[in-house]
């Protein structure tokens, strides 16, 4: 939703048509105008102009808001999609994108729904056992069922999969179809997704959005839950497994991904473990998550990531994506992978002119959903067909279709004459690599558009699991809805948007049932920690730290930190304080020139774009982050994330005082506070925490020693202790304690070594010290390894040392020993670095 207004699709409607009318004027006003594209299908009107289906329950529910009400509801949903960083990536262009969620539902009848799932359970079960003859006895295509070449053919057809048996023996646990109706109103498939189908998530998304913004409609139409599917899959995936409380990992190729936020949403929805394939390792012939405890078994893969990439040493070789040795892992049992690779055979529109008939053969029954009238050019009768029919159908490629620009060149209808020459050439060259459809006009759903609803093209995924008691269909549907009538929806892009689909139950819905039959094993762990992840959570933190010690540093060059402890400061712009603040500020990279006036020094700092040291961008380094920890930081961390960046982004004027950039200074620590309050108050405190708060510990600990450097000399003035309080926000602390005045040796004392104070060095290095002795251990001899040995030798120095004695040297070397800390931690935790103990080398898997 793009709208403040009112709905996205759409400006809101003009203030008169606000006024107190009936439910049935809105109804009227709203579907004024409304009527299907001659020859189309249209999921609210048939084509006398009534309405049909589930759609008069659902807008006589709606008409009970007035307009107001209704444009509220939508930008409550706009706003839930913002907190919650709801996003997604166009293919081929790096930067996030907001979810562009539409602001109806898809509404369809129990009785319709039915109908549509009993296809697709059929569907789902035919392409199981396809791909499973594919990659076995081959008696499809011994019989004459399905040409060699459709198989042997596509590109999703991988040699080295043929004659694995799939663990858990599903090739399948999750199949989706691309439907939409015909003409005639009934449903038809336009695409199968079986390689690494995408969008479940959305659907999840979509939901969970636009029930909180209607909670009363969804309550009221009885519209069907999800929890159910979602819990069958999971139960069918462990039911694949060998082990009865198996470790079951989502595998990601990275944040990158287009798909990432879902399935971030989903790894967390379902208790499922996001990796890289960084974070897996095959041993001995089973799959192994790499875990700062050590290599600890993986028992099931859902794969998102395509599968030429999923094992460099045996399918594409410049693969980075995936694990080395998962094929021999499939062949020795080893794992569960769903979907098993090689299942996006099953995607080549060359299959569909001979589904009819393997239907008959396997199952004996008819194909319940037809797609579209499909030839295959490599068949002679197929290609025969085609170039005598040439300007009435569509040529696609019979492999998966092209992605982005290049799609759209694809030559569909040729009726120019420089389309038509494309076309022959294409044939004649290698025609068994297209197939061409009888073109199929997409049915359109209402969407909202000034004020009323409009006919707009869309496309449905739906999505069925297999699951212990066999297959299971969502109910509800990735739905991609067209915002015109020429755009295409069969991938998210600019143009795009999604909607909800509500199936609505004549009944009530049962809500899912609280009580489980059977007792899980309690436990107080939340699982183990990937190495990977734990890297992310140390980094986290100290990007946020250090975006706190420049957003300090600034309020201090302010003035911040003038008031009793330095009433005699002078707070020269060019005093030996401020210059110091300066040079510091030019050191870390978040001003170019130290010579800017404090206005524009302080903008720099705050907000600077291209200064790599800038408040800004240690901000947005931790967002960065963040995106890659969806599943593990709390979901409120993501809109405090939004309010310090948009905090630093905003200008207050093109000019602003300096009044104005300390208020911007302050509201931006108080974000900061938030995020600080999130991770410890809405995190469970294991070792994903420890690793977020040492990141913090460790960066606030090396910042405070740089400036007792720089502002806790013997020779300090009282201006520059007055700062060094203010940076290690202990002003409050220091005047209740000490009522004189300020002095070196104090400041030193509470600021470096007070075990007592939480912004102090001494107190940060407990922290860790305490993080250190709860994390596991490599050796099983009882001895302390290396970094937790260096953390406890300098919490020994600290704890002995005289705060007279703690300057110059003193300090440098304890910043050197910090940084040299954070080090060893990264080497025995991390997986990055030619000196990382991989935890490959370790025993003790479990």
């Amino acid at each position: 939703m793009t709208s403040s207004a009112a709905l996205a699709d759409g400006p809101a409607p003009d203030a008169s048509a606000w006024a107190t009318d009936d439910p049935a004027s809105r109804i009227r006003r709203w579907t004024e105008g409304y009527a299907p594209r001659p020859g189309l299908a249209d999921e609210m009107v048939d084509a006398r102009g009534e309405l049909r289906g589930g759609w008069p329950r659902f807008l006589e529910r709606l008409a009970r808001l007035d307009d107001r009400e209704v444009a509220a509801r939508f930008l409550s949903a706009e706003r839930h999609i913002r907190d919650a960083g709801i996003s997604y990536r166009v293919y081929g262009d790096g930067r996030e994108h907001p979810w562009p969620l539409g602001s109806l539902p898809l509404v369809i009848d129990a009785a319709d729904w039915a109908e549509l799932s009993a296809g697709i359970v059929q569907r789902a079960g035919l392409m199981e056992r396809i791909v499973a003859d594919i990659y076995g006895p081959g008696r499809l295509v011994a019989e004459g069922f399905l040409p060699a070449g459709v198989v042997a053919g596509s590109p999703e057809y991988l040699r080295p999969v043929h004659g694995i048996a799939p663990p858990g023996g599903r090739w399948l646990p999750i199949y989706a179809a691309d439907v939409g109706r015909g003409p005639d109103g009934c449903w038809r498939v336009l695409a199968d997704r079986t390689q690494a189908p995408s969008g479940l998530g959305y659907a999840l998304e979509n939901r969970m959005v636009l029930a909180r913004a209607f909670p009363d409609l969804f309550a009221d139409l009885h519209v069907e839950r999800l929890p159910g599917f979602f819990q069958a899959f999971r139960a069918g995936l462990a039911a694949s497994c060998a082990r009865s409380d198996p470790r079951i990992c989502l595998l990601t190729s990275g944040p990158y991904s287009s798909t990432y936020v879902e399935q971030a949403a989903l790894a967390r929805y379902l208790g499922f473990l996001l990796v890289e394939g960084d974070d897996l390792v095959v041993r001995d012939g089973l799959l192994h998550v790499r875990t700062v405890a050590g290599l600890k078994r993986a028992d099931a893969v859902w794969r998102r990531i395509d599968a030429d990439y999923l094992d460099p040493m045996e399918l594409r070789s410049d693969s980075r994506l995936g694990v080395p040795g998962m094929l021999q892992a499939l062949r020795r049992g080893g794992a569960v992978v769903g979907n098993m690779p090689g299942s996006g055979v099953l995607e080549s529109a060359a299959l569909s002119p001979y589904l009819p008939a393997i239907a008959r053969a396997l199952t004996g029954e008819e194909l319940r959903l037809a797609g579209p009238d499909t030839w295959w050019c490599g068949d002679p009768d197929g290609l025969r067909h085609v170039l005598a029919h040439l300007d009435r159908l569509t040529l696609r490629p019979a492999a998966t279709p092209v992605r982005g620009p290049e799609r759209d060149a694809m030559l569909a209808g040729p009726a120019l004459d420089a389309a038509r020459a494309r076309a022959l050439a294409a044939l004649r060259e290698r025609p068994f690599d297209w197939v061409a459809q009888e073109p199929a006009p997409l049915s359109t759903m209402p969407a909202w558009q000034d004020g009323r609803l409009a006919p707009r093209p869309f496309v449905m995924r739906v999505f069925a699991a297999a699951t212990p008691e066999g297959w299971r269909v969502l109910p509800s549907a990735f739905c991609r809805v067209a915002e015109h009538d020429g755009a295409d929806p069969s991938e998210m892009r600019a143009g795009i948007r999604s909607a909800d689909v509500w199936v609505l139950s004549d009944t009530p819905i049962d809500a899912p049932p609280l009580l489980l039959s059977t007792a899980p094993r309690i436990r107080r762990i939340a699982g183990h920690l990937p190495s990977r992840a734990a890297d992310n959570l140390f980094w986290f933190g100290r990007y946020l730290e250090r975006a706190e010690a420049v957003i300090r540093l600034v309020q201090a060059h302010l003035g911040g930190f003038s008031g009793a402890l330095a009433a005699d400061a002078s707070g020269e712009e060019g005093g030996p304080t401020a210059l110091a603040i300066r040079a510091l500020l030019k050191e870390w990279g978040s001003v170019e020139a130290a010579d800017l006036s404090p206005a524009a020094l302080a903008q720099e700092a705050l907000s600077g774009k291209m200064r790599y040291g800038s408040a800004l961008a240690h901000v947005m380094e931790a967002r960065r982050i963040a995106a890659s920890l969806r599943e593990r930081l709390p979901m409120e961390s993501w809109r405090a994330l939004a309010d310090l960046r948009d905090t630093l982004v905003y200008a207050e004027a093109w000019a602003p005082t300096e009044a104005q950039l300390f208020g911007k200074a302050e509201r931006a620590l108080g974000h900061l506070a938030a995020l600080a309050g999130l991770a410890h108050e809405n995190m469970g405190h294991g070792t994903a925490w420890r690793f977020a708060d040492m990141g913090r510990r460790v960066e606030r600990a090396i910042n405070t020693c740089r400036f007792a450097v720089d502002f806790c000399d013997r020779e300090a003035s009282a201006e520059d202790l007055g700062v060094m309080l203010s940076l290690a926000d202990s002003q409050i602390a220091y005047g209740s304690r000490y009522l004189t005045g300020v002095s070196r040796d104090a400041v030193c004392d509470m600021a470096v070594l007070d075990p007592g104070n939480p912004r102090s060095v001494a107190y940060q290095v407990q922290a860790i010290v305490a993080h250190l002795e709860v994390l596991p251990a490599l050796a099983a001899d009882g001895l302390p390894e290396t970094h937790r040995r260096r953390a406890l030798a300098l919490a020994g120095t600290l704890q002995t040392a005289d705060a007279a004695e703690t300057e110059g040297e003193a300090l440098e070397h304890i910043e050197t020993e910090l940084e040299g800390l954070a080090d060893r931690i990264a080497s025995r935790y991390f997986p990055n670095g030619p000196d990382a103990l991989r935890p490959e080398k370790l025993t003790g898997l479990a």
